[in-house]
This record gives C-alpha cells, sequence and structure tokens, in this order.
C-alpha cells in the first residue's frame, strides 16, 4: 500500500450547499452510541460504512444535496472519482495523489488520504440486537391463491354426439374381451347354478387373471390358454356357439339394413391386423407357433366357419354402412363407424371436415390423440383460435400446423403464423419470429419493428438481426452502419460473440444477395478484420478455411493479398496446473447478500439481492438497472431479454417478471412453487407443486398451466430442462430416488428410473437438463447417468463430507466445509482432476450456479466470483 502523504490543505471543510455522496461520523464529539444511532438513520439500501480514523464513513448510494451546517455528519463530495472532506486545490491535490476510489479525510488540519478498501468495510447489521424477537411463521392477510389452472384436455366424443344409442350389453361385453378388460358385471346377474351366463362369467374371470401383455411374436400365455380351453372343454364349444352367435346376428342386422340397430351391437375393430385379444375374442387363429400338418381341426380357429375372413367381412359390412349412411346424410352416424368401429381417426376427421362439422372434427382429433399439428389445424378451423394456440406451443406444433393448412385453407395458414410470430416476438425470440412471418409481405411493418426491438436487445441473437436489416432495409444503411460500426471496433472478449454472429450472418446476406453493390458488402470488411483480430487476442477459435472464405467473400484484393497464413490455434490452456487457491476474505464482501447470479451476453450481470430487488451490473459490478421487486431466485430466458424473479411468502412464492431490455419489473402473482427450472424460452416455464410437474405460460396474466402431470408417487425435488429434454426427480415416502426424463416441446416420456439402492439420508441433489444426475446421501455420493449416454465409472472423489455437488456440463463443483470457511473445488466431471480451488473465508455459505460456458459463485456476505470455463479465468466482481 502506498504511504498516506499528510499536506496541509487551506480549506478544512466543505461549506454552503454541496453535493454529497458520503458523510463522515466522529465517535470522539457526539460518542459511539450516537454515532451508530445517527449512520443508521442515515442509510439507505445500497449504501456502505466503513471504518475510517476512529470514526464511521456512509457512503451513499446515490448523491444527494445538503446543506453543510446541518448535515448529521461531515459531508464528502466527489471529485473526479475521489471522495473529499474539504475542497483541494490543483496542487494540494498533485502533492497528495490520490487513487481513484480513495477518501480524503482532513482532520486536525491534516489530509490523509485512505483507501476504501473491502476490508474496512462494516457490517452494520451486528449493531441491531434482535435477540428479543420472536420469529413467527408469515401468512397472507387475504385469502390463498387459487391452484394453477389448467388447459383442460377434450375427451373423444360420447356415443350421443354421433347420433348413435348406448350399446347393447352383450356388445360392451364382446368389447371388454376384445379390450383385455373384465367383463362388467349387469346388475342382478346370478353367479351360482345360473347356467352357461354363469360359467360364461367364471371364464372371463379367469381370462382376467391371465391378462398378460402379447410377446412380440407369436401367441401369449393367454392366447394358448383360450385356445386349450375352446377345444378340450364342453364349456369351451359352447362359448364358441355363443359367439358365433352374435357375430351371425350382428351380420344379419347389417344384410337387413337395420343399421341403427346394428351399430348398438357393433364390434371395434383394431386397424390392420387384429390384436391378440381380438383374434382370441372372435375366435380368429393365431400365428403358428409349428410349422407342421395339424392332424386335427376344428377349435377356437374355425367356430366362424372362415377363420380371418370372418374379421375381413366385418370391416366390408361396416364399409357399406359408412357408404349408405353417408349416402343419406347421417354425417354423424357415418363418421362413428369411421371412428369408432374401423379406428380410421384422420379418415373420421377428414369426413367431418368436408361435412362442415368442424368442431366434432377438432374434438375428435384431440380426443383420440392424434397428431398435435393435425389438432391444431383443427381447432383453427372450428375458429377457436385460443385453444389452437394453446395446443400449438404445448407442443410446439406451430410449423407443422401451418404447412397443413397451406394445402388447403391458405388464408388460415396466414393467420396462424402471423399468430406464431407474434408467440415468438412476445417470448423474446425476434430472430425465429422475424423468419416465420416473413412470407407474409402485407406483415412488413410487423417484422421490421421486431428487427427493431431485436436489435435493441443486443446479444448474438442482436447482431443476426442487424445484419439482417442491412438486407431488408437499405433505406436506414447510416443508423445500421453507426450500431454495426460500434459493435465491431470494441475488442472486449465479452463481445466477441456478437461480433462473429454479426461477420457470419453479413456474410450469409452478401452471398445470398451475390450482388457487389449490396451495401453490406462496405460492412463485410471491417466485420472480417475484426473477426481476425478477435482471433490474433485468443477471444474466438474460427478455422482458417473459414477466415479464407469470409476474406474472399469482401472482395477486398488488398486484405487477401496481406492475409497470412493462418495455423490452426492450439488448445487453450485452461487453469494453471498447481495454482494456488483463490481466497476471498471475509471482509470482502459487498454491500449486498447475494442470492441468485446469471451471467449474460456482454459481460454483464444479473443478481438477486433479495428484498432489496434484483440488478442488471455491468463486469465491474456498476449498476445499469435496479428492479424494485423481491429476489431470491432468477429463472432467465435463454433470450437474455427477460427474466423471472422469485421471493419466499410463506408457503407460496411471489413471482415478479423483469424486463431486462426495457428494464422493467412487474409483479406477476403469488402460487406455490416447490421446484422450478433454473431457465425457460420466454414462453412456458417448467415447475412443480408436490407431485405434479405443469408448464406454465409465462405471458398470461394469471399463471395457467399447458401441460401437466400429476401423481407421480412422489414429493417433486428438482426440475432441469435442456435444449430437447426436460427431466425432473421424485423422491417417496420408502427413500426410492426416481429420475423422468421427456423430450420436449411435446413433452413425451422418454425414461423413467430408479437409482438403486434405497437413499438414507438426501443432503443435496444434483439435475442437469440431460437427465444427469448426482444425490449426496450420508458420506455416499450416489450417480446416475444421462439415458441416452452410456454408463461410466464416476469419478473416485476424496471427500466424504461435502455439503454441496453441483454438475455443470463438462465440470462439477464440490463445496466442502472447513473451519475457517467453505473450500470450494472445480472439478472435471469424468475424472474428477481439479481444475481450480477458491477459500471463501467466514460463515456464509457459497451457491453455486453454471450457465453456458461460465460458473458463478456467490453468497450472503456480497462475494461474487465470475470464472471463465474455456479460459480458465477467475474474476471478483464487487457490486456498486
Amino acid at each position: 500500500m502506498r504511504p498516506a502523504r499528510s499536506p496541509r490543505p487551506r480549506v478544512h471543510v466543505h461549506r454552503g450547499s454541496v453535493e454529497g455522496v458520503a458523510l463522515w461520523f466522529d465517535p470522539v464529539l457526539t460518542g459511539e452510541a450516537e454515532v451508530r444511532r445517527r449512520v443508521l438513520a442515515a442509510w439507505t439500501p445500497g449504501a456502505g460504512v466503513y471504518a475510517l480514523e476512529g470514526g464511521f464513513l456512509l457512503r451513499l448510494p446515490a448523491p444527494r444535496r445538503m446543506e453543510c451546517a446541518e448535515a448529521p455528519g461531515l459531508p464528502f463530495t466527489l471529485e473526479d472519482g475521489v471522495l473529499l472532506s474539504a475542497p483541494l486545490s490543483p496542487s494540494e491535490r498533485e502533492r497528495l495523489a490520490p487513487s481513484s476510489g480513495s477518501a480524503v479525510l482532513v482532520r486536525a488540519g491534516t489530509a490523509r488520504v485512505h483507501p476504501l478498501e473491502p476490508s474496512r468495510r462494516v457490517d452494520v447489521s451486528a449493531w441491531l440486537d434482535v435477540s428479543h424477537f420472536d420469529v413467527v411463521p408469515m401468512e397472507g392477510l387475504g385469502a390463498p391463491p387459487p391452484p394453477v389452472a389448467t388447459l383442460a384436455p377434450v375427451e373423444a366424443p360420447p356415443r350421443d354426439r354421433f347420433g348413435v344409442g348406448p350399446p347393447a350389453s352383450e356388445a360392451e361385453a364382446m368389447r371388454a374381451r376384445l379390450e383385455g378388460r373384465p367383463v362388467p358385471q349387469r346388475p342382478g346377474a346370478a353367479t351360482v347354478n345360473a347356467g352357461p351366463a354363469a360359467r360364461a362369467t367364471l371364464f372371463d374371470r379367469l381370462r382376467s387373471w391371465w391378462n398378460e401383455p402379447p410377446p412380440p411374436q407369436g401367441p401369449g400365455l393367454f392366447s394358448r390358454l383360450a385356445e386349450w380351453f375352446a377345444r378340450s372343454t364342453p364349456l369351451g364349444s359352447l362359448l364358441g356357439q355363443r359367439k358365433a352367435e352374435y357375430v351371425r346376428r350382428l351380420f344379419d342386422l347389417f344384410d337387413e339394413g337395420n343399421l341403427q340397430e346394428a351399430l348398438r351391437y357393433a364390434i371395434p375393430l383394431d386397424k390392420g391386423a387384429p390384436t391378440e385379444h381380438t383374434r382370441v375374442s372372435l375366435g380368429l387363429p393365431g400365428p403358428r407357433e409349428h410349422l407342421s400338418i395339424q392332424p386335427r381341426r376344428g377349435g377356437a380357429a374355425s367356430v366362424f366357419g372362415g377363420g380371418a375372413q370372418v374379421y375381413d367381412a366385418l370391416r366390408e359390412r361396416y364399409r357399406e354402412a359408412f357408404r349408405k349412411l353417408e349416402r343419406e346424410g347421417r354425417i354423424e352416424e357415418a363418421s362413428f363407424v369411421l371412428a369408432e368401429l374401423l379406428h380410421e381417426n384422420e379418415e373420421a376427421v377428414s369426413f367431418l371436415e368436408k361435412h362442415g362439422r368442424l368442431r366434432l372434427a377438432a374434438e375428435l382429433a384431440e380426443g383420440r390423440k392424434l397428431a398435435p399439428g393435425l389438432v391444431v389445424r383443427q381447432w383453427l378451423l372450428a375458429k377457436d383460435v385460443a385453444r389452437a394456440v394453446d395446443i400449438a406451443r404445448r407442443a410446439g406444433a406451430f410449423a407443422d400446423a401451418v404447412l397443413r393448412l397451406e394445402r388447403s385453407h391458405p388464408a388460415e395458414a396466414r393467420v396462424l403464423r402471423l399468430l406464431w410470430g407474434e408467440v415468438l416476438a412476445q417470448s423474446g425470440d425476434y430472430a425465429r419470429a422475424v423468419e416465420v412471418v416473413w412470407p407474409v409481405e402485407d406483415a412488413r411493418r410487423l417484422t421490421h419493428a421486431w428487427l427493431e426491438r431485436g436489435v435493441e436487445a443486443g446479444g448474438v441473437s442482436g447482431a443476426r438481426l442487424l445484419a439482417r436489416m442491412l438486407s431488408v432495409l437499405p433505406e436506414r444503411f447510416d443508423t445500421v452502419r453507426t450500431r454495426a460500426l460500434a459493435l465491431l471496433d470494441s475488442e472486449d472478449a465479452e463481445g466477441a460473440p456478437a461480433r462473429q454472429a454479426f461477420t457470419e450472418a453479413l456474410a450469409r446476406e452478401v452471398d445470398r444477395a451475390k450482388e457487389a453493390a449490396m451495401p453490406g458488402q462496405v460492412l463485410l470488411r471491417p466485420a472480417v478484420r475484426a473477426l481476425l483480430r478477435d482471433r490474433a487476442a485468443g477471444h474466438l477459435r474460427p478455422t482458417p478455411r473459414e477466415l479464407e472464405r469470409l476474406v474472399l467473400l469482401t472482395g477486398d484484393t488488398a486484405l487477401r493479398a496481406d492475409l497470412p497464413s493462418l495455423p490452426s490455434l492450439p488448445e487453450r490452456g485452461g487453469f494453471p496446473a498447481e495454482a494456488a487457491p483463490h481466497v476471498f476474505g471475509a471482509a470482502e464482501g459487498g454491500p449486498w447478500p447475494i442470492h441468485d447470479a446469471v451471467p449474460l451476453s456482454g459481460g454483464r450481470l444479473l443478481v438477486a439481492l433479495g428484498e432489496a430487488g434484483a440488478r442488471l451490473v455491468t463486469r465491474d459490478g456498476r449498476c445499469v438497472a435496479h428492479f424494485d421487486v423481491p429476489a431470491f431466485s432468477l429463472v432467465l430466458s435463454v433470450h437474455e431479454d427477460r427474466a423471472l424473479a422469485l421471493a419466499p411468502r410463506g408457503e407460496l412464492k411471489r413471482l415478479s417478471r423483469l424486463d431486462l431490455v426495457q428494464r422493467r419489473a412487474e409483479p406477476w402473482c403469488d402460487t406455490r412453487v416447490d421446484a422450478f427450472a433454473p431457465v425457460y424460452d420466454g414462453s412456458l416455464w417448467f415447475f412443480a407443486v408436490e407431485h405434479t410437474v405443469m408448464a406454465v405460460d409465462a405471458l398470461a396474466a394469471e399463471p395457467r398451466a399447458l401441460w401437466r402431470v400429476p401423481q407421480l408417487g412422489g414429493q417433486v425435488l428438482e426440475v432441469a430442462v435442456g435444449v430437447a429434454e426436460l427431466s425432473f426427480v421424485t423422491f417417496n415416502a420408502a427413500g426410492e430416488l426416481e429420475r423422468w426424463t421427456c423430450s420436449v416441446p411435446d413433452p413425451t416420456l422418454r425414461s423413467r428410473q430408479v437409482m438403486p439402492r434405497k437413499l438414507e439420508s438426501l443432503r443435496h441433489l444434483s439435475l442437469e437438463g440431460d437427465g444427469s444426475l448426482v444425490a449426496l446421501d450420508e458420506d455416499e455420493i450416489r450417480w446416475m447417468d444421462s439415458y441416452r449416454a452410456p454408463p461410466v465409472r464416476p469419478p473416485l472423489l476424496p471427500w466424504n463430507a461435502l455439503r454441496t455437488l453441483v454438475l455443470g456440463g463438462p465440470h462439477m463443483v464440490a463445496v466442502e466445509p472447513t473451519p475457517v470457511g467453505e473450500r470450494v473445488w472445480l472439478l472435471e466431471r469424468k475424472e474428477g482432476t481439479v481444475r481450480a480451488r477458491f477459500l471463501f473465508e467466514g460463515d456464509a455459505p457459497v451457491s453455486v450456479r453454471f450457465l453456458h460456458a461460465e460458473l458463478l459463485l456467490f453468497d450472503s456476505a456480497g462475494r461474487l466470483a465470475r470464472v471463465d470455463l474455456s479460459r480458465g479465468e477467475v474474476r471478483r466482481v464487487v457490486l456498486r
């Protein structure tokens, strides 16, 4: 530290009215208790207190106009980054030579320079005696919020919607046999000495006991048992005759043209080849187990004297009935034959649409779980636009639905395309919104507005849209050129990905135009030069072939001639081997406790400060925007233009929405959230309540679920989402940990796996979007790889008393409590090799967050470390 100099200035204090930035309080004048009272009275959120010359310096969060004679302490002003308790002449300041961020205090006629180091900070919360306070559970004064509303699924239309009467009891029994269900017992049916009916019920029960799912090849146990029963017992022969009589009666009803009654007795058939249950129920032959001549014939395979011909004959009768009903204009009944009896659901939907029964067609498509794109198409044609959009968002089916509509309904396809673009723009995905709506020529003003918003949002996506503006808005070339040059002239490492994205997008536009006169040609030269500069500085790693292609597109012969040979770059060294640990002292904290933090492009950070709100800060900790909503946890959009802030309110969470572009915040709702995904796509957010996982519409005024899975059999502990997968973990009363993995955007279960051996005491859990899982159980570390990855041997870690183990792609972080603080180890996930070490002194627990190629370490003492995993760089960030 540079020794302080002590000149004697001519003026010892400020006089009159000044813009004060700090106040100094001297206990010698007023006493320690009065000084503390004055400091606490003047303290505001964002203020910092430092020990200085036996007193306390209160650094205000913002300048404040004050009268020096009436101020509660000695006022300080800010001049050229230095805090001054008195005005200094240029010569006096030159002799002192104070460094930026220091304070100059004139006391007893002598000026001294005091660096405001983190070690000088004073925790004023320790001055407050709260030992006599009683902590009580917090409850809201109003009624608890209602459960999250859900987009109710539409069931398949019942028979009466098709104008068909209830099925006959015999048809219900036959259908139960076809579907492998127990035959429903009619009220009052006798079970003892009731003749053949009772024996038939006994047979149905016997079948239900042996109702095994059919194997992929050959008849199953149930099929073999039923065929033996039919061939070898008198009761089997009797049952065969009953089935034959039932089917003959059904044929007679169709042949007589009594379709109303025939539909009540009709037996639904499987689409394609009959299933095993269908074969046994109708007495049809199954696959042969042996290719040998059978000496005897008969049994269930020939009950109807036609075998599989009966199945085909029934199908033909149904087709004839369908054609007759259509000729008679009985559209609903005809569609019933297609959907219910022939299981030709797509054909039934198309038939209903052809005859104008649009809502019934939509209900049938959704109820029978047809392709989501088809379901969206039918709801849009039925004029239920809201439901069409909800299903398209839930299943990611916009593209398929638009394609289906363009073939037959171009006007409706245009409407859905515009709705699709609007959803993307509301979610912050302006680049895709422009791409989706661009084919609609009369919507150019809308796409131009989205281009402007996307460019304003910045980042990699904004840089790509800036290049797009050159080709679609040539009249704004001067404005785009100014923005582009400001981006390209920057040399910081954080902006390198955006510069590369701009260069590549601009090159695609130039290559597409194939015209040297295109405006983008002028900017491509400085863009490629900036890319070469970033490569030389180690910020980017484009291949020599990519750079040579870009240089050729510029048409700059001088640049081509001057371009040196570009050898392949060596692998980045990363963290130095055997490096000393990065130590964060107990006094190095910031002014606010940090509860959560996420890295953003351009070196920015979004930090959650609890009840003090959230802040958007620069790479060196300077505040860019303050969001005045409580924030203890953050959920960042993948587009980096918005985020959700969560704060506990008893059993509930207060949810707020942060707009990082417009720098605004608004409360959203209070609801229960037990586990949640730490990122979302700006539109749908996955979280869990007790035993239920749901996808919540983050754009709605009130929370509502577009998809949910209830009753999972255990409490949901963790939720994680990746590019194409959603994973969550449940823990049941038996101590079993179960991982579920679904595909997204249309959530479909892909894997469900229970961790081997029950857990005795679960201490910590870490889950990634691909399903990779690690759990700390007592003194044991339990691993589970992604369901798509081959199993690998987990690394052997030398610690048993870990507090936290967090996965982050190819890395992981282990947190180990020690007597002096918490020791943090950055490890390679595959081998467990130590890459870096950190020590956070004091009692504050360290929190960990991986995102992209960065690691953030932070704690409630206000300490924050930002680790670049690709470069091996560690940067300390102190909030200001």
